[in-house]
């Protein structure tokens, strides 16, 4: 039980911070707690958690990507465009032309990750203005509205009628983000492909002597993330009912944040699918709460930056850097 524990530390803590967050706020608001919320959080936090499972695998990889919120957007917008070209179309369909849309995108990063040795953050805070400043200007920021019948149609695969009356849901996006995460954690624990992702985040010399193409870990790397937001961008054009330019625009905070308070080492090597959803949820619930609670926005995107700057300074490489300093410091005393 112990070894366990030990094994799934953050996942744990994760859980227990969670938890006292549900306590607490079952005190301040009756509203936390009721199968109704439960129910929104689960569906709202969908895209998000889409989006967290395909950067959690580019993080493992040793990158990492700040274009995929906008990224999705883009595509979004293309396979609206192309849904009306072919008459409708139907799920299959579109999740197809997303996720395909969506590789292109990640594969791009990685032709110049790769070929033109250029780190990864910088070459993703250039497609991100790329694909954010092309699509604004191509679309003047026009919304789509004539969106295909399925596409807007809600799906309810649970529902539940409360003795007030109300009436809670589990939706199709739920669904959705089931089989990302459920293909994900394949990929990454089944496969010799996923062992070879997390060696080269581990030790990227040590990979290249081994053996393993470092040009293909990369690829597949940023291409799964371009899959996993082109079937975010869907799934968010489902939900909202209409497509949105800037809809997911400053997204990717948000997930950087939650994937790596959910374990995910900065500098490759290190996460769990369980964990990089609880983060998700975990933020979701704080934002959540501040909103039951009435906190002002802004309280949530300084939680965000919080999040974030702890992560980069204990991450391996910081604390590497850190620990010499401590010790240098307590031979002087």
């Amino acid at each position: 039980m112990r070894k366990l524990v030990n094994s799934h530390a953050t996942e744990v803590a994760l859980l227990g911070v969670m938890l006292v967050i549900g306590m607490v706020l079952s005190l301040a608001t009756d509203r936390f707690f009721t199968l109704g919320n439960l129910f929104d959080l689960l569906n709202t936090s969908a895209v998000n958690i889409i989006f967290a499972v395909g950067l959690l695998v580019v993080l493992i990889s040793g990158g990492i990507d700040i274009s995929f919120a906008v990224a999705a957007s883009a595509v979004q917008y293309i396979t609206a465009l192309a849904l009306g070209w072919i008459g409708g179309g139907n799920w299959a369909i579109g999740l197809i032309i997303a996720g395909s849309i969506g590789i292109l995108f990640g594969m791009f990063n990685a032709f110049f990750i790769h070929y033109f040795r250029i780190i990864s953050i910088v070459v993703t805070i250039a497609t991100f203005n790329i694909y954010f400043g092309m699509l604004m200007f191509l679309t003047s920021g026009v919304s789509i509205y004539d969106l295909p019948d399925w596409l807007v149609t809600p799906v309810i695969l649970f529902e539940h009628q409360s003795t007030d009356g109300t009436w809670s849901e589990i939706t199709l996006p739920t669904l959705i983000m089931l089989g990302c995460v459920i293909a994900t954690w394949f990929l990454i624990s089944r496969t010799t492909t996923g062992r070879q992702i997390i060696a080269f985040g581990d030790n990227p010399e040590g990979a290249r002597r081994f053996g393993i193409n470092i040009a293909a870990m990369q690829f597949i790397a940023f291409g799964w993330l371009g899959l996993m937001s082109g079937i975010a961008g869907l799934v968010q054009a489902h939900y909202v009912q209409e497509v949105v330019p800037n809809a997911l625009y400053g997204r990717e905070l948000d997930v950087l944040a939650a994937v790596v308070l959910g374990g995910a080492r900065l500098g490759g090597g290190r996460g769990t699918v369980l964990g990089c959803v609880l983060g998700v949820l975990l933020i979701s619930t704080t934002q959540n709460s501040l909103n039951l609670m009435g906190v002002s926005s802004y309280a949530f995107k300084m939680i965000i930056g919080a999040i974030i700057l702890a992560a980069i300074t204990l991450s391996n490489s910081g604390i590497e850097r850190l620990l010499p300093t401590l010790s240098k410091k307590g031979e002087a005393k």
